[in-house]
């Protein structure tokens, strides 16, 4: 019983601690918690291997069961009172930082020491197995974090938002995986008996629960007047965790254009690559239509760029208000915008095209008041066949017969698959 009581007693200081940082982080922000979070993690991962205490169901280490599963719940916790967001950054932050202290060590092996004090001569089989509890640990909460948090998500859900059973149950789940991860490594290592296994496991189930505890008396006395955040999308949640959210922006910010926000001719080649890769054998028709705004250099050269690039952006949105919903609009170049559409006979595709050509002289003005007009060239072909190229050639040799028969009208025929 006294080996339990301390345990607690390590439990309570290391939650008190930890989540005072945590409120305080309004006043000094989040810094500080983030810094003690981790500058523990040497500590935990060194007692985990060396330091064991006997209880009835078996052997098991205080830095595991107290430190490392604290660490995880207070994870969870500044989720829990802001976002993934948030928590990410200690998340990748704890990762590298550990991955770096390794990297250094086996770097400072190269060194040959001058001066060695026999008492205190370097252990560096013993740094050699740390090392290795390090990489693998620091992998394994890298994975705890991010699944605890995707499992509270999900267990909030089926239990009504109630923060200690959705916190339970998700921790024993992480804990139990990261229990039979860790332990065969420690064994290989440390050569710790199998008993460390259950008794290991046992304890962080008890963690488990009184962390959960803990943290609904947190949000119950510390934090109680923030309303709980909606339930998330799992798959938003991970993406955030990962960062893949800033990859999707970025990859999308590449391939927009920033004057009429929308795709641009980047996309458009990336169109073309996926269509040859990935090309449909059902027959379905596929059109390109190149609209070309008439005249657009005296727009420039009465009324100033500036101007133009107005133009350019209200011709952009009068063809995205009016073409049908998974139909693409690309800015390929200048004052030249290419459309595809599919699913439409050439027919179909011509009228399209037309009610285009009228939308925008109807609903776009020049700033002296005068109409804008566009000039679309049309080409369709059976889906699959050939390349967007193709039809982009051809598309375009009909714009400029557009252009040669006066502007302001749309010109196309089929091109024969």
């Amino acid at each position: 019983m006294v080996g339990v009581a301390l345990l607690l007693l390590q439990a309570v200081v290391y939650f008190g601690v930890m989540s005072a940082l945590l409120r305080a982080r309004r006043r000094f922000g989040v810094g500080l918690f983030v810094c003690a979070l981790g500058v523990m993690h040497f500590l935990e991962t060194y007692l985990a291997a060396v330091f064991f205490i006997e209880l009835p169901f078996g052997l098991l280490s205080p830095g595991s069961t107290v430190l490392f599963s604290g660490k995880l719940m207070m994870f969870l916790l500044l989720y829990i009172r802001e976002d993934a967001a948030v928590v990410r950054q200690p998340i990748y932050g704890l990762f590298i930082g550990n991955i770096l202290l390794v990297v250094l060590a086996l770097i400072l092996r190269l060194h040959t020491p001058v001066l060695q004090s026999p008492a205190d001569a370097p252990n560096l089989g013993f740094v050699d197995d740390m090392g290795i509890l390090m990489v693998w640990g620091t992998l394994l909460l890298f994975i705890d974090c991010i699944a605890l948090i995707l499992l509270y998500e999900r267990t909030s859900r089926l239990f009504k938002r109630n923060a200690v059973a959705a916190a339970f149950v998700s921790a024993a789940i992480v804990l139990t995986f990261d229990q039979l991860a860790f332990f065969p490594v420690l064994k290989w290592t440390s050569g710790v008996p199998f008993s460390a296994l259950t008794g290991g496991w046992v304890a962080k189930l008890g963690a488990a629960a009184v962390y959960s505890v803990f943290i609904w008396i947190y949000l119950r006395f510390a934090e109680p007047d923030r309303e709980s955040r909606a339930p998330q999308k799992l798959s938003d949640v991970f993406q955030t965790l990962t960062y893949r959210n800033r990859y999707e922006d970025l990859l999308k910010r590449a391939l927009t254009d920033e004057l009429t926000a929308v795709a641009n001719r980047a996309a458009f080649e990336e169109a073309c690559r996926d269509w040859v890769a990935r090309p449909a054998p059902d027959g379905r028709p596929v059109t390109i239509a190149i609209a070309d705004i008439d005249h657009f250099k005296s727009v420039n050269d009465r009324l100033g760029h500036a101007a133009g690039d107005e133009v350019l952006r209200r011709v952009a949105g009068a063809l995205g208000s009016h073409v049908r919903a998974g139909d693409r609009i690309f800015r390929y170049g200048g004052e030249e915008f290419v459309l595809i559409f599919r699913d439409l006979a050439h027919e179909e595709a011509m009228a399209l095209s037309n009610r285009l050509r009228f939308a925008v002289e109807a609903e776009v003005r020049a700033d002296d008041g005068k109409p804008a007009t566009v000039s679309i060239g049309v080409a369709t072909s059976t889906y699959g066949a050939g390349e967007l190229r193709g039809l982009l050639q051809r598309a375009d040799e009909r714009l400029y017969e557009a252009k040669r028969a006066g502007r302001n009208r749309v010109v196309g025929e089929p091109l024969p698959s």
